[in-house]
């Protein structure tokens, strides 16, 4: 299990490299939905999400090598890894499925990693790039299962608590399980998390029916972001541990989630960003009385015009 000190000294390594990124409180006015919530947002981090918390403190935890680093992705880990790469000047190869946005692909080509399509989802991008590593002997940076990783997650937990130190529930998304994994790591129970999935990619709901990780369907809107096929082991072994509310959205709920940030706040927030706040807004769970939510904005690497049209 990754510690709280795993992720103190995490926060600490990558410092120099993100943006704390800010906290907001909105009224029960604000809202109106009858109850506050805080927000952060993290869609604000270099490259657009939360994914170079445990990009870079992988890749400085760990010693490089000649070849570089490789890493699988739907579009946002993909973009931070080639990201910290060229910030720490390492080689990066990054495999993308076929249903990665070009958005997406065009943040990652920028950075000067190589890009590679390997397969119509991610589950097959990730195989391709293990296969890659073991020819080249790269340093695989995964998406959400490892403990590196957890632990540069588990940092947005860390400053969470300090800006809002009061939160009783906390609501985050998940899809390969790395940011609920480490931000539970964080809280352990002194909050009750509350976890969200779309119900086309449900991931820790079908591991936690099963008692173990198992493969589900991948699809929906938010598929670049949510959309491994099967919840990491590290994640579900803190899922077994800390727990957590599971609540699925539907697909109309995300986009209805985006539209209100943007309409309210002009947050932009991508499916996968905005599914935590789908959950808030109408998706099957109801904070009780007194509760202070909190809630993450997780990414917002789409096409603003797609959030209107």
């Amino acid at each position: 299990m990754v510690t709280q000190d795993d992720i103190r000294a995490a926060a600490a390594r990558i410092a120099p490299h993100i943006r704390r990124t800010p906290v907001i409180r909105l009224s029960a006015e604000d809202t109106g939905l009858g109850f506050p919530l805080t927000l952060k947002l993290e869609q604000l981090q270099v490259t657009g999400s939360f994914k170079p918390r445990g990009a870079f403190n992988r890749m400085l935890s760990a010693s490089v090598p000649p070849a570089g680093v490789i890493a699988a992705s739907g579009g946002n880990h993909g973009i931070a890894v080639a990201h910290a790469a060229r910030i720490l000047g390492v080689k990066a190869e990054i495999f993308v499925p076929e249903i990665t946005s070009e958005a997406k692909r065009a943040r990652i080509a920028e950075t000067g990693a190589t890009l590679m399509v390997g397969g119509a989802a991610y589950d097959q991008a990730r195989r391709a790039s293990e296969a890659r590593a073991a020819e080249t002997g790269a340093l695989i940076v995964h998406a959400y299962d490892q403990a590196e990783v957890l632990a540069g997650q588990g940092t947005v937990g860390l400053e969470f608590e300090e800006d809002a130190p009061d939160l009783t529930h906390l609501v985050v998304a998940a899809g390969g399980g790395g940011l609920y994994g480490g931000i539970a790591s964080w809280y352990q129970e002194r909050v009750d998390m509350i976890v969200a999935e779309p119900d086309e990619c449900p991931t820790l709901l079908a591991a936690g029916l099963a008692g173990q990780p198992v493969d589900v369907p991948s699809g929906g809107i938010a598929a670049d972001s949510l959309g491994a096929r099967r919840v990491g082991a590290l994640p579900f072994e803190v899922l077994s541990s800390v727990g957590g509310r599971l609540v699925v959205v539907k697909d109309d709920m995300i986009r209805t989630a985006q539209r209100w940030l943007w309409d309210r706040l002009r947050v932009v927030a991508e499916p996968g960003g905005a599914t935590a706040f789908a959950v808030v807004l109408g998706g099957g769970w109801t904070p009780p009385e007194a509760a202070e939510v909190g809630v993450l904005v997780c990414g917002a690497n789409c096409d603003p015009a797609s959030i209107l049209g």
